[in-house]
């Protein structure tokens, strides 16, 4: 059933994209009918800066051994850092927990559903709480995230990338495209879902792409303005130490000597030393009385 576009610019057909979506989605279990606002919560702290294919095993064993904000708050800290596994950030992983932990005690064990009070737990900031209040409680809020910029940069504004962000402004470009009726939510992922796998950053399918109408085709698919932006490396970086380091506390139940933190990066022993101090200064790594080195919780 057709939809009424929303206010403002009209280059974005809610009919075009809802279709297109119906067809084309990616069949993800966070989408689901059922699925709870906190194992929606928990896909959103997973995919922080984390691509899907590497959330989807790590979340289904999530929700399954965790499925509520109480049990995952009852888990150890420890239990919490294996189970995010290579994810990537672990700080996500403490966040979520101490998150879980606030839920349980303080809402009763459901997740809030408005955007002001999602903002005062922790871990989330203004994307988490949005995503949250539309894809879980189906509210009528912008969701504004990378992809969606992109979109809206390119088939609204003309532009090949959406430059530097600003809340104010990426808010109020999105909330002028959202229709009115509760077809909002269904479009917000929608507008996500073109951004990530069709009008991607550098190697747009605009063959494939869903609207009629494209400010950035339009205008012959203009260059980007500015200096390239640099693409993030992993390899031998501080986050591949840090991962590395936390891997030996994972493998082991017991707390491990510094000689067997040692050996897991042999590189740089500077670099070691700043990743290890890191990662106790951020409360992710204990150190024990006789001087080994734990997983939070397990000192």
């Amino acid at each position: 059933m057709p939809h009424p576009p929303a206010d403002g610019p009209k280059h974005i057909s809610v009919t075009d994209l809802l279709d297109w979506y119906e067809r084309s989605r990616r069949d993800l279990p966070w989408r689901e009918p059922g699925v709870s606002a906190w194992q929606i919560l928990v896909s959103e702290f997973m995919l922080q800066q984390t691509p899907v294919s590497r959330v989807l095993p790590v979340w289904t064993d999530w929700v399954s051994r965790w499925p509520t904000p109480s049990a995952t708050a009852a888990a150890s800290a420890a239990d919490v850092l294996r189970a995010w596994g290579k994810l990537g950030y672990p700080r996500r992983a403490k966040r979520l927990h101490e998150c879980a932990t606030v839920i349980a005690r303080e809402h009763d064990d459901v997740v809030p559903a408005d955007v002001d009070t999602l903002l005062t737990l922790p871990g989330i900031g203004s994307y988490t709480a949005r995503a949250i209040a539309c894809f879980a409680y189906r509210q009528r809020v912008p969701v504004v995230d990378t992809n969606v910029r992109r979109v809206v940069a390119r088939a609204v504004h003309g532009r090949a990338d959406a430059g530097n962000p600003s809340a104010t402004r990426d808010h109020a470009d999105v909330d002028a495209l959202l229709p009115a009726d509760d077809a909002a939510p269904r479009f917000s992922v929608a507008l996500m879902e073109l951004g990530a796998t069709v009008c991607t950053a550098r190697a747009p399918r605009c063959g494939f792409c869903p609207l009629a109408r494209c400010a950035w085709r339009e205008a012959g698919y203009a260059p980007a303005q500015g200096p390239a932006r640099r693409v993030q490396t992993y390899a031998g970086t501080d986050r591949q130490v840090r991962g590395r380091l936390l891997d030996v506390l994972r493998a082991n139940d017991s707390p491990v000597t510094r000689a067997e933190l040692d050996v897991a990066w042999l590189t740089d022993t500077a670099q070691r030393d700043r990743a290890l101090d890191s990662l106790l200064v951020d409360g992710l790594v204990t150190r024990t009385a006789d001087g080994r080195f734990a997983l939070l919780g397990e000192a």
